[in-house]
């Protein structure tokens, strides 16, 4: 193997040491950490060669973020996980350039203003949140049914309590 193909971080197996990592590199030699300690290797004459499997992409017909954009969708929908909306979520036009104000009941304090289209923005991303979370429940392996259906209702739980937010959405179907 030559010393060029060779990263640190990389998992390489020598014929004599097994397998290791690589930790330091140098103009001849690299330093690889085995079971056994340390050895500094001197790669191509040494049988050294990689212990997982290399890939190596010529002649690309295609961008390189074309090539990791299909790779990262198609390991998502692999595993199950559904694309986030791509349509952004609008405020009804109604409560555009309002504000939401938070007024103490003691006088003597100070009153909040807080623009609606923010605070809408964190409901928004709140109820994006509890998507993923409820995602992630159900894909974990490591969970009973009986745990899953204890935290997807903690989930609707918070939904349900949203859903007086509901009036700020411009589209029904966006709505809790």
């Amino acid at each position: 193997m030559k010393l060029e193909a060779l990263h640190i971080g990389m998992r390489v197996r020598h014929p004599q040491y097994g397998t290791g990592t690589v930790k330091g590199l140098t103009e001849t030699t690299a330093d690889i950490q085995f079971e056994a300690g340390r050895r500094t290797v001197a790669p191509e004459p040494s049988g050294l060669e990689p212990a997982e499997a290399q890939a190596s992409v010529t002649a690309l017909d295609l961008p390189l973020s074309q090539l990791i954009r299909q790779t990262v969708e198609t390991t998502l929908e692999g595993l199950g996980v559904e694309k986030p909306d791509t349509t952004p979520v609008a405020l009804a036009s109604k409560w555009h350039r309002g504000k939401l104000v938070l007024q103490p009941a003691n006088p003597a304090l100070q009153a909040k203003e807080v623009p609606l289209e923010t605070f809408f923005h964190k409901i928004v991303g709140m109820r994006n949140q509890l998507r993923v979370l409820e995602q992630k429940i159900n894909g974990q392996e490591k969970l009973s049914d009986a745990e899953k259906v204890e935290l997807q209702q903690y989930i609707t739980r918070c939904y349900g309590s949203m859903t007086t937010f509901n009036l700020l959405f411009r589209e029904p179907e966006d709505q809790f």
